[in-house]
């Protein structure tokens, strides 16, 4: 028997299930509440105001330049409670893992979730493990559910941006979707493309320290700037308009996306915010995001406006007008 591959019998709560556990998933998370191992986990939490998402990664390929499923499943959450204004704490951690995977693999994609949750002070508090027929997967699909805290009187909902605030965009886009797609498919750029996946919980929080007006925050992943922004002008009432010019794109992105027939608007970002906030902290947010890493290219990309309510208005780079419609379905599939 090769101990180095996932069998079905490491799903059937037998000796391997708790040697998988015991030996490959525990020791990557170790804390006290996980190791009661109980069918879930009791938290004390002070603050009043709870966040709690969920979400599942099924990424094809598993590891792509600059990430792999896990630290995608570990920065996903992570994001996603700090679009709410939160501070994420505790996660529980879904393997759906294929007959046949190397559990070296694993142990790889179990690394990079703890070094993400290590860097943010996240702590994996409770899971669940199985394994499905070989062909009946992909490998490894992950679900996780994250819960967090925010100070009373937050509000970051997308419904929230009024007439005459800033957009700003904390950095380039489009890596992310490139770099799967660029694995996946076994292209070769003219320069390599890595993944922006990133936990953006610090840059978030430094940001509502800061700049008490901020009004909405999101993260452009699935759908891109475009669903994101369209999210927003829908459900405040409101119009976008931006300048096309002023959306940071690396050359590498573009010649990829006009290799592919791609808008990068609509390529999936894992490592970026759209923050919406009063045009009067415009500013002082800038300063704040370009003070740390992953927001060191933040710049103001547009304006929220009276007119057209829902729509986004992009000006191109030759002057004309075009409205950025939100994606009709998935042009790059399974890149979270």
């Amino acid at each position: 028997m090769n101990e180095d591959l996932i069998l079905l019998a490491h799903g059937g709560g037998g000796s391997l299930s708790k040697k998988l556990i015991g030996e490959v998933i525990i020791p990557e998370f170790h804390n006290q509440i996980l190791e009661k191992l109980d069918d879930g986990a009791c938290l004390t939490v002070p603050e009043l105001e709870i966040v709690f998402t969920t979400d599942s990664y099924v990424v094809d390929p598993l590891f792509f330049p600059g990430g792999d499923i896990g630290k995608l499943a570990a920065c996903g959450t992570i994001n996603d409670l700090a679009m709410e204004g939160a501070q994420p704490k505790y996660m529980s951690l879904g393997l759906i893992l294929e007959e046949g995977l190397l559990i070296s693999d694993l142990r790889k994609v179990l690394c990079s979730m703890s070094k993400v949750l290590k860097e943010t002070g996240v702590k994996i508090v409770t899971g669940d493990t199985k394994v499905v027929e070989r062909g009946r997967g992909s490998g490894i699909y992950i679900n996780t559910s994250g819960l967090g805290v925010r100070k009373q009187g937050v509000n970051a909902a997308v419904s929230n941006a009024k007439l005459g605030d800033a957009v700003i965009l904390t950095g380039s886009i489009g890596e992310h979707g490139m770099a799967v797609m660029g694995q996946r498919e076994g292209l070769n750029f003219k320069s390599s493309i890595e993944s922006d996946v990133a936990p953006l919980c610090d840059l978030i929080r430094i940001l509502l320290e800061t700049v008490p007006e901020v009004h909405c925050l999101r993260d452009p992943t699935r759908g891109g700037v475009s669903a994101a922004l369209n999210d927003i002008a829908s459900s405040s009432g409101t119009g976008i308009e931006i300048q096309q010019k002023r959306v940071p794109l690396k050359d590498n992105v573009i010649g990829a996306c006009n290799l592919l027939g791609l808008d990068p608007m609509q390529v999936a970002n894992e490592g970026k915010a759209i923050v919406v906030c009063a045009e009067s902290s415009s500013e002082s947010a800038i300063n704040c995001l370009r003070n740390n890493e992953l927001g060191k290219d933040a710049c103001i990309i547009g304006r929220v406006v009276s007119g057209h309510a829902g729509t986004v208005l992009v000006e191109t780079g030759i002057g004309g007008i075009r409205i950025l419609d939100i994606p009709s379905g998935e042009s790059l599939p399974r890149i979270c």
